[in-house]
């Protein structure tokens, strides 16, 4: 009978309509399950209080409420991810998405979903340098700096630690592929020596194959490319029983605390890695603030970029005066372009008053300034993670 009930009030509202504004969906397309399971959460809530402060600051556009349904893509598996953009783009009729996180499940969330869609993508996580060349039409675009920067910070930060010879193995994927390309041609070209270097496939129980052909180099260091919750996290335990190395690296798929837990405090203790950061500035400094009051931690791998994502994707929505997918990805540029007024993080409020009054914008983001250039990507700084006391800490920005 309850639900009887229910159902006719919902029902009548329905019919009834001058009632509540429609929602504005923004979609997040993330790696709920699967290789970066530990590290989506995070970067969810990062999304979120965006989200939550459109709504508690005025709402999008004439007061409509900003909703962000979600859809997981495993991260590594293309017919997941190209499923939970097609329910985005064509059930739940999002304007926009946050997301994908892992490169593979952004490429075809985009070629399957969002780019016959229409709808502008854009990636606080998807590092490889393959997203920069897709075929677009100025829909894919990221907060992150491209793994072809990455890749050669984290050489030379190994170089500088005095690691002149180590062996590779990276997972054999769009990121793995993008990663171990741009770290191997920096580490060599500046002097360092790879004894052995080895695609992995992710998702097996045994590792122990590849681990003897990386080991029968001789090297004592280990750098993984992978992630926390699958391969990677498997590979360094085998590694490690092995015996046969000393020292392990790796980049930001493998940062989480999840992994040292699962792995062992004082088999990582040491472990070097390198993630993309958030400068020291005002924007920076207000989203941890922000973060800190709502539980979140603002550290969290990718977190900042997620939610300069939603906060981007927030005021683009706004600057093209409806929820349209037409046009958007010009009103994202635009947001994000100086010159313009200062937008920090938390100022939706002042965001709306001033693309109300015709005046432009410029974001300054929890995680930099993001200056799109033709392909969507954005310049950004790596800094340097270690194990210590039995988790990751930042230890600070690598220079170059």
């Amino acid at each position: 009978m309850k639900k009887t009930v229910l159902a006719l009030a919902i029902a009548a509202g329905s019919v009834c309509g001058v009632a509540a504004q429609a929602d504005v969906k923004v979609g997040f397309l993330g790696g709920f399950t699967g290789g970066i399971e530990s590290l989506t959460p995070p970067i969810f809530d990062g999304a979120k209080l965006a989200v939550e402060e459109v709504n508690a600051q005025g709402g999008l556009l004439d007061g409509e409420t900003m909703a962000m349904p979600s859809g997981d893509t495993t991260c590594s598996d293309a017919a997941a991810a190209s499923n939970a953009a097609d329910r985005l783009v064509n059930s739940e009729q999002v304007t926009a998405i946050v997301g994908a996180l892992c490169t593979g499940a952004t490429i075809a969330a985009a070629n399957n979903a969002a780019i016959p869609g229409g709808v502008v993508m854009v990636s606080p996580a998807s590092t490889a340098p393959a997203v920069t060349d897709l075929d677009d039409d100025d829909l894919v675009f990221r907060t992150v700096p491209s793994d072809a920067f990455q890749g050669e910070q984290l050489a030379k930060l190994l170089l500088s630690k005095g690691i002149e010879d180590l062996a590779v193995t990276y997972v054999n994927n769009d990121y793995g592929q993008g990663l171990d390309s741009a770290f191997t041609e920096t580490y060599e070209a500046e002097g360092g020596s790879i004894s052995a270097n080895l695609a992995h496939e992710d998702n097996r129980a045994d590792y122990r194959s590849e681990i003897g052909q990386l080991s029968a180099s001789g090297s004592q260091t280990l750098v993984v490319l992978a992630y926390a919750d699958t391969s990677g996290q498997t590979i360094l335990r085998q590694a490690y029983e092995s015996g046969a190395f000393s020292q392990f690296a790796g980049a930001d798929g493998m940062v989480g605390n999840s992994l040292v837990e699962a792995v062992g405090s004082d088999v990582l203790e040491g472990m070097i890695a390198t993630r993309p950061g958030s400068p020291d500035s005002p924007g920076t400094d207000t989203f941890t603030e922000l973060a800190e009051e709502a539980g979140i931690d603002p550290s969290a791998v990718f977190a900042a970029q997620s939610y300069d994502a939603a906060f981007l994707l927030a005021m683009a929505i706004e600057k093209n005066g409806s929820a349209d997918r037409e046009g958007l990805s010009q009103a994202l540029r635009d947001v994000a372009t100086a010159p313009g007024e200062t937008i920090l993080p938390g100022e939706w409020e002042k965001a709306k008053r001033l693309i109300g009054e015709g005046t432009e914008v410029d974001y300054q983001g929890a995680a930099g300034d993001h200056e799109f250039d033709d392909n969507g990507d954005v310049p950004g700084i790596v800094v340097e993670m270690a194990v210590e006391d039995g988790q990751f800490v930042t230890k600070g920005p690598i220079g170059d």
